[in-house]
């Protein structure tokens, strides 16, 4: 410290993705005119979370994703359905979905001017730019970069190596990600040799040495002003 470059992650770091997940998958269903058994959120969660642990470690493509999550929650639920038409139109259901995690806009707009502030995500490229455009955050970070369009996802070095690209390359103490997901935000950052802040609002527990830690997002200034949390 002190660091010049933030580098943020998005989902459940500035938007809460759970509750955007869950809007939309509810708005989808009732658009394609399926009834949503109350079992469907949690189980899609799971299934979802799993379909991108396994994009993380290059395991299937992001083609893969959009849809077979879609065919095994249709296949567990015994709903005969087209899982392509659904997946296509869940995307932009989601993309219209950009609620906050509490504190986001205040932090950013108290750190802009003061860094220079980027976003690194693994996610889909159309609902990411949608959703940041509609949350409003979208204008407070340069550059962005999406995994969809680097072909490669967090923990992988290659997303970093295009986010140091389009930063300037910057020395790497200089630079700070922040993040919720221990296998690809801190995971990434450590073995990239940057400075890691875990965001950690559920109080889990790690071995993995990461730089900071912090339980709400206001707790980041004290991380920045070298003050204790």
């Amino acid at each position: 410290m002190p660091y010049k470059w933030l580098l943020f992650d998005v989902d459940n770091t500035l938007l809460d993705f759970d509750q955007t997940e869950a809007l939309a998958l509810e708005a989808n269903f009732t658009q394609h005119g399926l009834a949503f058994p109350p079992e469907a959120k949690k189980r899609y969660h799971q299934i979802n979370k799993s379909y991108w642990q396994r994009l993380e470690r290059k395991e299937i493509t992001p083609e893969t994703l959009r849809t077979g999550r879609f065919h095994d929650l249709f296949d567990e639920l015994a709903i005969r359905y087209d899982a392509i038409v659904f997946a296509n139109t869940y995307l932009a259901n989601l993309g219209q979905q950009a609620p906050m995690v509490d504190g986001a806009m205040e932090l950013l707009t108290g750190l802009n001017g003061r860094f220079q502030l980027g976003i690194i995500t693994n996610g889909l490229a159309d609902v990411q730019h949608s959703r940041l455009e509609k949350s409003g955050l979208k204008q407070y970070f340069s550059p962005i970069i999406i995994s969809q369009e680097i072909g490669s996802s967090k923990p992988n070095p290659d997303i970093f190596d295009a986010a140091f690209a389009q930063m300037n390359q910057p020395t790497k103490s200089d630079v700070l990600i922040i993040g919720d997901s221990l296998s690809s935000d801190m995971v990434g950052g450590i073995n990239y040799g940057i400075d890691t802040c875990w965001f950690n609002p559920n109080g889990k527990t790690t071995d993995l040495p990461v730089t900071h830690e912090i339980s709400q997002l206001n707790q980041l200034s004290h991380v920045l002003n070298g003050t204790a949390v």
